[in-house]
C-alpha cells in the first residue's frame, strides 16, 4: 500500500462513510471507493460491509485498521519532526479546534508564537465527530472544544473564552418570529444527533437531551460536521443550539440566530489525553492562563 491509500483506508475506518471521507481527504468519492476495492483484491477478502445505509469493518478490516494506524502516526510525526528540524524547530504541536472564531483566538496562536519560536504550531479545523478520537489517537495534541471536558483519560486546560448559546433556526420557522427562545421550546423540536461522537455528560453541555424542567429534546439527523448541521437546521429539520460566535462567523441567506431568554453560556479551552505531557502541551496551556479568557 502507498501512504495515500493507508491514508484513505484509514480515514474511511474512523468515518464509516464514503462521502465524509472523501470530504474530508478532499478527494472524490469514486477515488475513495477504487482505492478500497484495490485494497480488498490485493488482500483476498472484504474489508469493509456495505449496504445502502451502513458501512463497517469486517473483522479482517478491524485488525488491518489496529495494525495500520500506529504505522501511520509513526510516519506523519516523524516527517513532522524532520521539517521542524529543517526549519531550525525543535518541536511541532497540533491544536484541531472545533470553535470557529479563527480571529478571535489567533491572539492564543501568536503570543504562542511569539514565546516560542523553537515549536512549529499547527492549527487547523477538526471536525466534531472525530476529534475524541484525533485527541485519543495522536492526531492531534491539544482539541479546542467546550469545557469542562468529563473522560478520565482526558485533561482539560484554562479557559479561552466564555459566550451565550445561540439558536440557529431556519427563516421560516416558528421560532425565528420571535425575538428570544426559551429553553423549554427546544422540547417541541428536534437537535441534531451527533451518535457516538462524544460522551453523553460532555455533549450534554452544549447539546442538551432535557430542558430545565425535565422535558426531552429529541434528536434529529445524524451529522458529523457543521456544515452537515447549517444544512439541516436551513432546512427546517432541527432548531440548533451553537455558541454565540457562530452567529457572527456564519451568517448564511438561509439561517437566522436568536439568543436564549436564560442565562446559558459556555466556556471553550484546550483539551489533550492525560498521559501526553508533551513540553509544547505545558509551554501552551502557560500562555493561555497569563493572557486569561478573552471577553468576545
Amino acid at each position: 500500500m502507498e501512504l495515500r491509500e493507508i491514508e484513505i483506508f484509514l480515514t474511511l475506518s474512523e468515518e464509516l462513510h464514503f462521502g465524509r471521507t472523501a470530504q474530508r481527504l478532499h478527494l472524490s468519492q469514486s477515488r475513495v471507493s477504487q482505492v478500497i476495492q484495490k485494497h480488498e483484491r490485493s488482500i483476498g477478502a472484504p474489508l469493509f460491509q456495505r449496504t445502502s445505509r451502513v458501512v463497517r469493518l469486517t473483522p479482517i478490516g478491524e485488525q488491518l485498521r489496529d495494525e495500520l494506524r500506529p504505522l501511520l502516526r509513526a510516519i506523519t510525526d516523524s516527517t513532522d519532526r524532520a521539517r521542524a528540524a529543517a526549519g531550525g524547530r525543535t518541536g511541532v504541536l497540533r491544536v484541531g479546534t472545533a470553535a470557529s472564531n479563527t480571529l478571535e483566538l489567533r491572539p492564543f496562536w501568536d503570543a504562542f508564537r511569539a514565546a516560542h519560536p523553537a515549536w512549529d504550531l499547527r492549527v487547523r479545523y477538526q471536525p466534531f465527530s472525530s476529534a475524541m478520537t484525533a485527541i485519543r489517537q495522536g492526531d492531534i495534541d491539544v482539541y479546542i472544544g467546550w469545557l469542562p471536558m468529563t473522560e478520565p483519560d482526558l485533561t482539560s486546560g484554562p479557559v479561552m473564552f466564555t459566550e451565550p448559546m445561540v439558536v440557529a433556526l431556519s427563516l421560516d420557522h416558528q421560532l425565528a418570529r420571535r425575538d428570544a427562545v426559551d429553553l423549554e421550546d427546544l422540547a417541541a423540536f428536534e437537535v441534531i444527533d451527533t451518535a457516538s461522537a462524544f460522551p453523553l455528560e460532555y455533549l450534554d453541555v452544549f447539546n442538551p437531551f432535557h430542558t430545565p424542567r425535565g422535558r426531552t429534546i429529541t434528536r434529529g439527523p445524524l451529522v458529523a460536521d457543521l456544515e452537515q448541521a447549517f444544512s439541516a437546521t436551513a432546512n427546517g429539520e432541527v432548531a440548533q443550539p451553537l455558541g454565540g460566535h457562530a452567529a457572527r462567523y456564519y451568517r448564511r441567506p438561509d439561517l437566522t440566530y436568536r439568543q436564549f431568554r436564560q442565562d446559558w453560556t459556555i466556556s471553550w479551552g484546550p483539551i489533550w489525553q492525560s498521559e501526553n505531557d508533551s513540553p509544547g502541551i505545558r509551554h501552551l496551556t502557560a500562555v493561555l492562563t497569563d493572557l486569561g479568557p478573552r471577553a468576545l
